[in-house]
């Protein structure tokens, strides 16, 4: 099923622009279209194990901005976060409704709590060959959130579109 808005993000990360320039465009229009609180692209370099949540779009100021600085990420990271631990190994997107409601299997609530103090989130896996590559999170504050099969057919058609947007982004950098 093609979701109409997805052309509207195709031109965004096709654009003429610099990669990051068109990755925070991407961004400026997932947020306020899914209507969230928070949405931000944790970038990687499979070769390096190394990322960052490099791009963000906040509803406003008051919410938090997660960005910080290149991390090796195959060490304790995917021990403590399971959500992690299932982008590395490729698996299929997750869509957590509640955060105080998710079983361990699915993610570490003191983990989640401690590092990004969301309520519900959807963790989208951008992908290539098994490697991970990004990932594209949607996040609300305030309490539970049901994501709607309209939001899931979004995130599914938008996630893979930001692949080759991080990849240019990710040469652009060099050794990271």
């Amino acid at each position: 099923m093609t979701v109409p808005i997805l052309t509207e993000l195709e031109s965004v990360l096709a654009a003429s622009a610099s990669p990051a320039k068109r990755l925070q465009s991407a961004l400026d229009l997932i947020g306020p279209h899914l209507g969230v609180d928070r949405c931000f692209l944790y970038v990687r370099d499979p070769a390096q194990a190394r990322g960052r949540i490099a791009f963000v779009w906040r509803k406003d100021a008051a919410v938090p901005d997660p960005r910080h600085p290149w991390q090796d990420d195959t060490g304790d990271l995917p021990k403590e976060d399971p959500l992690f631990q299932a982008a590395l190994a490729a698996q299929p997107s997750v869509y957590v409704e509640d955060v105080n409601q998710a079983t361990p299997e699915v993610l570490n609530q003191d983990f989640e709590r401690r590092t990004f103090g969301h309520r519900a989130l959807v963790h989208a896996h951008i992908t290539e060959h098994k490697q991970l590559w990004g990932i594209l999170q949607p996040c609300t504050f305030d309490g539970p959130r049901a994501w709607t099969p309209a939001n899931r057919d979004y995130l599914e058609g938008a996630a893979p579109l930001f692949l080759p947007g991080i990849q240019a982004y990710m040469g652009s950098l060099g050794k990271i």
